[in-house]
């Protein structure tokens, strides 16, 4: 595996993970974990594809700048990361927000995507607009980080139990988050600024991300699309095929994992290889 970093607009270094050769196909993680998420499905996608895993901009060992954590700047960041590597276009993976950041990707760069995969999610501006009393007790932790300056004050020195708390919260099986992987994970978020980016990244999500998203309702998501959720977790959308085919001009497909959380690649990492080999591979 290399490990690099590519320098992005604003100065901003992104790192990232790559493994293999041919088309390429770029892993976007979620919160609160980095591109190591990705350790137990690239190996086997590499075979088949030239495998890119970044940390985002604010996450693992990526800078973390003040601002920028909206997700048209931080797919802009991708972006760049793919056509200095000269990978688009790409097969784009993308897990919890880093499957917020696809979406962008998706509408603001179709030239450089040929397959997008979405792990968990359901689109940032239905969930908010949609959401019940059920779902705001599901998803406590977006209105927690969008307080100013608390989340920071209250977790300082205490990022190991808030943490640990979400990845044994949202897992169906706690254990496929290995110690290992839980301590590569602290040592990130315990880095100076790491878990206000985290929050920034909720902040955004909530105010100019949804300006974006109300203002781009009519443009549709051009790429072939497969949309998978854990089966052991409250979905995000009761329909959640439906809710991407309304975002969708092309094909969307997909399901629920069996025996799977929040973290699917962690959880059942073979059948996140087989559902995008068996979507996106043929060409390969």
């Amino acid at each position: 595996m290399i490990r690099s970093v590519v320098e992005v607009r604003d100065r901003v270094r992104i790192h990232y993970r790559r493994m293999g050769a041919g088309r390429g196909m770029v892993l976007l993680h979620g919160y609160p974990q980095t591109g190591h998420m990705w350790r137990k499905v690239m190996p086997a996608l590499a075979e088949r594809f030239s495998v890119l895993a970044p940390d985002l901009r604010g996450y693992g060992d990526s800078d973390r700048p003040a601002t920028g954590y909206d997700k048209r700047t931080m797919a802009a960041d991708v972006a760049d990361v793919v056509r200095t590597l000269g990978l688009g276009p790409v097969v784009l993976v993308g897990h919890d927000r880093g499957a917020r950041v696809a979406h962008r990707f998706a509408l603001d760069h179709p030239a450089l995507l040929s397959h997008l995969v979405l792990l968990d999610i359901a689109p940032t501006y239905d969930v908010f607009m949609t959401l019940d009393h059920a779902g705001a007790r599901a998803r406590w932790h977006w209105f927690f980080h969008q307080v100013p300056d608390l989340p920071e004050a209250l977790t300082a020195g205490r990022e190991e139990i808030y943490l640990r708390h979400m990845y044994k919260a949202w897992a169906y099986n706690p254990a496929a988050i290995e110690e290992e992987a839980v301590q590569e994970y602290l040592r990130c978020f315990r880095q100076p600024g790491a878990m206000r980016a985290g929050f920034e990244d909720y902040r955004a999500a909530a105010t100019i991300d949804l300006e974006h998203d109300r203002a781009d309702r009519d443009t549709k998501i051009t790429a072939p699309t497969l949309v998978l959720w854990g089966e052991g977790r409250s979905p995000q959308a009761a329909d959640m095929l439906g809710v991407w085919r309304a975002r969708c001009a092309s094909t969307v497909a997909g399901h629920a994992v069996r025996g799977s959380g929040h973290f699917i690649p962690e959880e059942q990492p073979q059948a996140v290889v087989d559902a995008v080999l068996e979507f996106a591979g043929e060409e390969a």
